[in-house]
């Protein structure tokens, strides 16, 4: 039997940078790579295995980023190459690994192979890199089919000859800004193996793929029949989501990071009906892990978590990959907001964050879900930047709630996040002066530091990170159980008291997300319990 340890990323704790929104060092009003550099201390006393650092690349911006234009280099509002090799030399020198994102579904429309392909003729090889169709129609003045961008309106671009009549249309399933690339062609797949060598050669420890469920398409190009949505958790049988094509991308790129030192990894962003779908991204052979949207949809129910949990380890450990859990990102409303908002919100997530780090496998903490930030709501519109918000005439309000920059010191905007005459991207709250870093630092009953102690706590207790899980039996609305060396972790999801389950008897209550009553647990908490000597209570 190997006596080689574990992987990291099977039980590692990630934490999402949104960098536009950390911290800003230069005053711009936009987070950048030497502010992350700033506050990596902080990262590393929260408890944190590695990070994982949204687009940085150089881009138009047109959707935060993920249009990308250049794929080895930093745009010059983030910083250089010079600054993120600084960067994860820090990173690596305090422990900490470095995971960024890879968008391979589409490049920006200013990117040279597009640009190119602007200017070439129809069926030329610069074409044949995205996806340009004839139109339907007299001279094809309509598009190929009725997809729908995940943005609002049609998915398909037309692009006039030089004559000004109707020519081509290219498929952009986002943005017009984002036209996808087309993965039939040797040379994307070329290209982006150089890119991903690129990154590992410079140390990076891995890749969160982007929209990695969307690179293979129907060749037919068939309309979207009736029961398949636009955007959400792909059924099987999706024109344009979970093709089978692009499990043999994923196998390629499995082979280039294998031959890597250091255990380096994929996660997939994969949004798919059945987690049996997403299990067969994680296979041996392919991506390592996926991000569990299950859970992270699922209600405050104790019957809707379970629900999640099992099917997703059962999925999952049928191919023997582990778990990612994950409360929120930058693509969803905040979960405080998401589970009521207020004091609610805030007991939910709170016990929520407990019973998401007792679970096996790893999880992702979204930057500021540690401070119990809310979605921002009323964001004026004039200061909305959110391609959707603009491409549905304001019916969704897109994702700017989410990303609004972190609150770090101070009783004012900025709070911290940038000089103290700078102006934040996007306005942050003027009553966030309770939820600083700063603030909860020394506030011992802070979201902060809840997420301080049971990460420690993770660290210590064995038992924890990845492995077993045994269901106790409790009430409905109670969830409890048991992982290995005698650790359980008990959660009232109801709305009323409830007693712990019997096995905790003789176990050591280690960490609360809320002050018992007596032995009792009060609705929206959670309790972990160790059954031999471990570090005293602690009530939060």
């Amino acid at each position: 039997m190997s006596s080689r340890p574990e992987p990291w990323w099977r039980s590692a704790v990630i934490y999402q940078v949104y960098v536009r929104s950390f911290a800003d060092a230069n005053g711009d009003g936009v987070g950048d790579l030497a502010g992350i550099r700033s506050r990596l201390d902080y990262l590393k006393e929260l408890g944190v295995d590695a990070i994982w650092l949204n687009p940085f690349y150089p881009s138009p911006q047109a959707d935060a980023g993920y249009d990308v234009a250049d794929y080895r280099d930093v745009d010059a509002r983030f910083g250089s190459l010079d600054d993120f090799d600084g960067l994860l030399r820090d990173c690596h020198r305090l422990g900490l690994r470095v995971i960024i994102d890879l968008v391979p579904n589409h490049t920006s429309s200013e990117h040279p192979w597009f640009r190119a392909a602007l200017a070439a003729a129809p069926r030329t090889g610069e074409r044949a890199r995205y996806i340009f169709r004839d139109g339907r129609g007299p001279g094809g003045a309509n598009a190929p089919n009725n997809w729908q961008s995940t943005f609002g309106g049609p998915a398909w671009t037309p692009v006039n000859g030089a004559d000004g009549s109707p020519g081509q249309w290219y498929l952009h399933l986002f943005a017009p800004e984002q036209p996808d690339l087309d993965w039939t062609n040797p040379e994307v797949r070329t290209e982006f193996e150089s890119i991903l060598r690129f990154w590992l050669d410079r140390g990076v420890d891995g890749f969160r793929i982007d929209v990695a469920h969307g690179l293979a398409k129907d060749p037919a190009m068939p309309d979207l029949g009736r029961g398949f949505a636009t955007s959400g958790p792909a059924k099987v049988g999706h024109p344009y989501w979970d093709q089978d094509e692009v499990h043999e991308v994923y196998r390629a790129w499995r082979r280039i990071s294998d031959g890597y030192p250091g255990d380096r990894t994929f996660v997939a962003e994969a949004w798919v009906h059945a987690p049996e779908q997403l299990a067969r991204y994680v296979r041996p052979d392919e991506l390592h892990t996926a991000f569990n949207f299950g859970f992270l949809l699922a209600p405050w129910s104790a019957r809707a978590l379970r629900q999640a949990i099992d099917q997703s380890l059962g999925a999952l450990g049928s191919v023997g990959a582990p778990a990612t859990w994950v409360l929120s990102n930058h693509d969803v409303m905040r979960h405080v907001s998401r589970y009521g908002g207020g004091d609610v919100g805030v007991r939910r997530a709170r016990a929520a964050a407990l019973l998401m780090l007792a679970l096996p496998g790893g999880a992702y903490v979204y930057q500021g879900e540690e401070l119990g930030l809310p979605e921002v709501i009323d964001l004026p519109d004039e200061v909305r930047q959110d391609p959707a918000f603009f491409r549905t005439k304001g019916k969704h309000r897109g994702r700017d709630g989410c990303r609004v920059p972190l609150p770090w010191s101070g009783e004012a905007p900025p709070f911290g996040f940038g000089p103290p005459a700078s102006k934040p991207w996007l306005p942050q709250p003027p009553d966030w002066s309770s939820l600083t870093v700063e603030h909860e630092s020394i506030d011992k009953g802070s979201m902060l530091a809840l997420y301080r102690r049971a990460l420690q706590l993770r660290r210590e207790l064995p038992g924890l990170g990845d492995g077993m899980l045994e269901w106790i039996e409790a009430p409905p609305e109670v969830l409890a159980f048991r992982r290995e060396s005698g650790f359980v972790c008990v959660v009232n999801v109801g709305e009323t008291p409830a007693d712990p389950p019997a096995e905790v008897a003789g176990c050591e209550m280690v960490l609360t997300s809320a002050a018992l009553t007596g032995k009792r647990l009060p609705a929206a908490t959670s309790a972990w319990y160790y059954g031999r000597s471990k570090p005293s209570a602690t009530n939060r």
